[in-house]
């Protein structure tokens, strides 16, 4: 068998090949039929034209429509036709399984993103969603490759965790109890009987474990599923949604940026190279302004400010918010979109942000107004990076422990790291939902993952 991916590509006249798909378009003529086949591995499928003189046409032919399983073997011809360049001359075929046409809820004409997520095991098969997914892959690809050409080593973190890492408290809680008949003690839920003998939560970031490990191999990276348990019904987002988490041993807050520029330039050139099709098709259907990111993102220098700066250029742009704009609140994704998209004109990093409105795990900085945090801004996107330079002064982060009200005592692990050969260190974190969205320009979250978990909604 031949992916047709390869096929189109590479593909040459009076090959012999044998393709495996689905029917995307059937149309018959008195003595022959056109079957275009796709396998999902590239956006345009492969015309097969198969001749009413075989053994099975009469039988077989009709079972195809949309949607139908099929293999088909033959010789590859020029062809006549409009935007191909080749096709395929039949000389053997077998259906493997019929799409009954009266119900099969795929039909040649654009459906609702909506209604496509009522039929997720059914969607792929679609242009746009099998464009996303091819897209969504070579990001992953990208990612990896990013980091292990640069000495990083790829850490599994776990799932499971008894830490809050934000401190947001919106945490999916994980246990073997009976719900109905919970175990009380002085009127509270007695966790020393559960599975772990402690709450434990599905994790929102794999950052302190990767912070672990750093602290022996030097530059490691995250790239798993992470979950939020906050009731938002929005096109931004997921309960379930993964995060690519790199953590650098000797690293400052300015080598935390250039790694964070970096990486995005990396993975958007890659997927340029790898997925040009897809990336046509987006900017065509979905998004016309797609391939000007990229090349964007690719060819320009990231602007910096610091959170002060923007503040103040926010203040001065007189632009009517609907969030206010002041010293020492947290910017709101219109705020950020305006500096990203208006005012610079691309990706943003924001830089030094107010103590008060980031986690306790970020460096203090001199005066201890503001934290050594970066935040990484796209047009349309918003914050598609967070990051910073680590706390690694020991005294320092047992006191911001206790101002963000979690009890040191569950942290020892992580203040030993501070105890035995402390260095600084710092890392980011990337939601890879919200990089594949920026990269093809899809509008809701829920459309560049498989199966969307949201409230409500845990289908498929």
């Amino acid at each position: 068998m031949t992916r047709i991916a390869e096929i189109l590509r590479n593909g040459q006249p009076d090959t012999i090949v044998t393709i495996k798909g689905w029917v995307r378009t059937k149309r018959e003529q008195k003595s022959f039929t056109f079957v275009e086949v796709t396998d999902g591995s590239s956006m345009n499928g492969l015309q097969a034209v198969i001749n009413a003189d075989l053994a099975n046409y009469e039988t077989e032919i009709k079972r195809l429509s949309t949607g139908a399983s099929l293999e088909v073997t033959g010789k590859l011809v020029p062809s006549p036709g409009k935007g191909q360049r080749i096709e395929m001359q039949a000389e053997s075929f077998t259906v493997y399984g019929e799409s009954d046409p009266e119900t099969y809820p795929l039909q040649k004409k654009r459906h609702s993103f909506e209604f496509l997520r009522d039929i997720s095991h059914l969607r792929s098969r679609t242009n746009t969603l099998s464009a996303v997914f091819r897209v969504r892959n070579a990001c992953s690809a990208a990612i990896h490759d990013f980091f292990q050409e640069r000495g990083f080593l790829w850490v599994h973190t776990p799932i499971l965790t008894a830490s809050d890492c934000e401190g947001a408290g919106e945490m999916f809680t994980v246990t073997r109890f009976d719900l109905d008949n919970l175990p009380q003690q002085t009127g509270k839920v007695d966790y020393t009987q559960d599975f772990f003998g402690k709450p434990t939560y599905l994790t929102v970031s794999g950052q302190l474990e990767a912070e672990i490990m750093s602290m022996a191999f030097s530059d490691v990276y995250t790239f798993g599923p992470t979950f939020r348990a906050e009731n938002s019904n929005t096109s931004r987002h997921l309960a379930e949604f993964w995060m690519v988490e790199p953590e650098m041993a000797f690293c400052d807050l300015k080598g935390d940026m250039d790694l964070a520029e970096s990486f995005l330039k990396y993975v958007f050139k890659y997927v340029m190279e790898k997925c040009p099709d897809d990336m046509e098709f987006f900017n065509k259907r979905i998004d016309d302004s797609v391939l000007d990111t990229a090349e964007n993102i690719i060819n320009n220098e990231f602007a910096r400010v610091t959170y002060t700066e923007a503040i103040d250029l926010l203040i001065k742009s007189n632009k009517k918010f609907e969030y206010p704009v002041e010293w020492g609140l947290d910017m709101q994704s219109e705020h950020e979109r305006y500096l990203a998209e208006e005012l610079f004109k691309k990706p943003t990093i924001v830089t030094n942000y107010p103590t008060e409105i980031k986690a306790f795990y970020m460096r203090l900085d001199d005066g201890e107004k503001t934290v050594s945090a970066m935040d990484v801004l796209a047009p349309k996107i918003g914050e598609i990076i967070g990051g910073s330079q680590r706390e690694e002064r020991l005294d320092v982060l047992e006191r911001r422990l206790k101002e963000a009200h979690l009890d040191p005592a569950a942290y020892w692990w992580y203040l030993d790291l501070r105890r035995y050969g402390t260095v600084p260190h710092a890392g980011f974190g990337l939601g890879f939902e919200r990089l594949v969205q920026f990269m093809t320009g899809m509008t809701n979250i829920r459309d560049v993952i498989p199966f969307p978990r949201t409230p409500l909604n845990v289908e498929f």
